[in-house]
């Protein structure tokens, strides 16, 4: 931005001069062939250096748009289930309970989500159902609830070494609009579409199984769109790396380290949350034996 101000000052400098000593260079020519020349050679310059200057005014006021960054520390903890009933159907719930404020201090959210499961095979399923969420107010800011349904598609992979699992979600959300500090009793409404990949890396055996320790990493992407989305297509990119313990054939937990990059509506502003991350699956299986 100082660079844009000094060249700015340079380019007004340098008209002031042009215009003095051009002016003062042309005055004896107009007496003798009029004022011609003087338009055909002054004034085309001074256009372009004007030119010159508005861009670097416009380059200038962009730049002033400055990022502003919120720094957050927090603590997720979250509870998921799949309970298969026969080969084809079964149910997803998850819960969850984020904390905020040097990881501890206030409840920044909870969120439920239930959904209803198909399975093409053991290792593909799509679910659809919805979610609700509140994310509470503190200081200045309102209680806002969030109404959202999903649709996904999950599968898994097998390998030598590690277990891969995948999923595409898309969400409609429903969120309540805030006007002036207030919740306004109206909602805004936009699509967003997830992806995410996780690994499993058992650490003293080929294969995952009861009470084994392994490795954890997962990386999720959200996108935004929809007519009300303006500036932030991107929404944001969770990482996560962390321990896991795989407790039976149905329990496993990891904990670990999250980092989270996330860009608000207004486009500008973004969020950076270093996350302690806990999370339980617990998967049931009421098929009857054959």
């Amino acid at each position: 931005m100082n660079t844009a101000f000094y060249l700015k000052s340079y380019i007004v400098r340098q008209i002031h001069n042009k215009k003095s000593k051009e002016v003062n260079s042309k005055i004896p020519i107009a007496m003798h062939s009029g004022h011609s020349d003087i338009r055909k050679n002054f004034f085309p310059r001074r256009s372009l250096l004007l030119l010159m200057c508005s861009l670097l005014f416009m380059v200038d006021s962009a730049l002033s748009q400055t990022k502003e960054f919120e720094n957050r520390e927090m603590t997720w903890l979250g509870y998921f289930n799949q309970t298969r009933f026969t080969n084809k159907s079964g149910l997803w719930v998850d819960l969850h309970l984020r904390l905020n404020d040097q990881f501890v201090n206030e409840v920044h959210a909870t969120l439920a989500r239930v959904g209803y499961i198909y399975y093409f095979t053991d290792q593909a399923r799509l679910t659809v159902g919805y979610a609700h969420q509140t994310q509470y107010g503190h200081e200045n800011n309102p209680t806002v609830q969030e109404h959202r349904p999903w649709q996904q598609i999950q599968w898994f992979e097998k390998k030598s070494w590690f277990t891969m699992m995948q999923w595409i979600r898309l969400e409609e959300r429903f969120r309540e609009e805030v006007s002036n500090g207030q919740v306004t009793g109206d909602y805004t409404f936009n699509y967003r579409i997830r992806y995410n990949m996780s690994f499993s890396i058992p650490l003293t055996q080929k294969q995952m199984g009861p009470k084994t320790p392994f490795i954890f990493m997962n990386n999720e992407v959200f996108i935004n769109f929809g007519k009300n989305i303006v500036n932030n297509y991107f929404d944001q990119n969770r990482a996560f790396v962390g321990l896991g313990y795989q407790f039976t054939q149905h329990l496993n937990a990891h904990l670990g380290y999250m980092y989270i990059f996330q860009q608000l509506p207004a486009g500008n502003e973004y969020i950076n949350t270093h996350a302690i991350r806990l999370f339980v699956f617990h998967n049931l299986d009421f098929r009857k034996k054959e």
